[in-house]
């Protein structure tokens, strides 16, 4: 009934950051990984570290940089062996902010890029694998890249990097089970000495059944968010994939706690989960950007108007 490879990272407060400009307060995010510790979460995903050079602390909260000294804030006195993850976008990180492991209290780095920009990925994730770092790779847009050159990627990602993970990721939630099936296939059987990760974002209510597909095919890493959290429609819920996985190290509870004690209160200040506007750019596999402004705008319900603004088409 389960599979002891499989790992769980959830990317609660570093996804759902995306909408709220990265700004939880303290007291959130130890709730968050306290829950996580107490369910035997692998991998809790705290933020970014981003450049202040490109990106003002003024305008976004910490957890857009996930300074050192704040992610131990938000540890000291638990409990746990939940393990910290940090994500680095390709050109958005100085890598000279990144101390050696031993200095530091995150575990993981992912650095999230797009096919054509898989060598400055290689880079960084050698880099990083270098000062002592659990590694991965999160391939972006997956939905959007040829065949020819994901498959010039992935064997660029098998024979050069020193990511331990290679993660697809259904950016767009565009993605059906057919083709989740056919991705993982293609990766396990490039990346022979690597595992294989699913991130699902849940715009067309797919990112659970999908992720149930990857895992079908062997991919044995993760990722969910809380209450499904997450940029525009959101992710993969956690609480859903602990239900699937019937691993007893895992334990539901302390999730259904803090979504009854935080996140049914957060909906009334932020946003996510399926809309119709995230369904549309999932089925025209379309990046969310558009619709997450049309949901902050006047015309947030005119649907039919904004479908038709994306595929081009006007009334006479």
């Amino acid at each position: 009934m389960f599979r002891e490879k499989i790992k769980v990272l959830d990317c609660t407060i570093r996804d759902g950051g995306l909408m709220n400009k990265h700004d939880f307060d303290l007291r959130f995010v130890r709730q968050v990984y306290k829950a996580l510790s107490d369910a035997g979460i692998d991998y809790m995903e705290i933020g970014y570290k981003n450049s202040k050079r490109l990106f003002s602390p003024k305008e976004y909260g910490k957890w857009k940089f996930c300074d050192d000294c704040e992610i131990r804030k938000v540890t000291e006195g638990i409990e746990s062996r939940t393990k910290i993850s940090v994500m680095v976008d390709v050109d958005r990180v100085d890598v000279e902010d990144i101390l050696p492991k031993e200095e530091s209290p995150v575990d993981m780095i992912r650095v999230a890029t797009y096919v054509k920009d898989v060598d400055k990925a290689i880079y960084l994730v050698n880099h990083f694998a270098d000062k002592g770092y659990e590694t991965t790779v999160n391939i972006m847009a997956i939905s959007r890249a040829l065949d020819n050159e994901l498959t010039e990627c992935l064997e660029q990602l098998e024979k050069e990097s020193k990511a331990g993970i290679i993660y697809i990721v259904d950016s767009f939630g565009s993605l059906y089970q057919e083709t989740t099936e056919f991705l993982v296939k293609k990766a396990k059987e490039i990346l022979k000495s690597k595992e294989v990760g699913m991130h699902a974002h849940n715009n067309q209510q797919l990112a659970f059944g999908n992720t149930i597909e990857a895992i079908i095919h062997n991919a044995n890493y993760v990722d969910g968010s809380i209450f499904g959290l997450g940029r525009a429609a959101g992710n993969c819920p956690t609480e859903l994939i602990l239900g699937f996985l019937k691993n007893p190290k895992y334990d539901i509870r302390p999730i259904l706690d803090v979504i009854s004690k935080e996140f049914i209160p957060l909906q009334k200040k932020i946003e996510w989960g399926y809309f119709i506007p995230y369904a549309i750019t999932g089925i025209l596999d379309e990046h969310p950007r558009t619709a997450i402004a049309l949901r902050e705008s006047d015309k947030k319900e005119n649907y039919r108007e904004y479908y038709e603004s994306l595929i081009g088409e006007v009334e006479d």
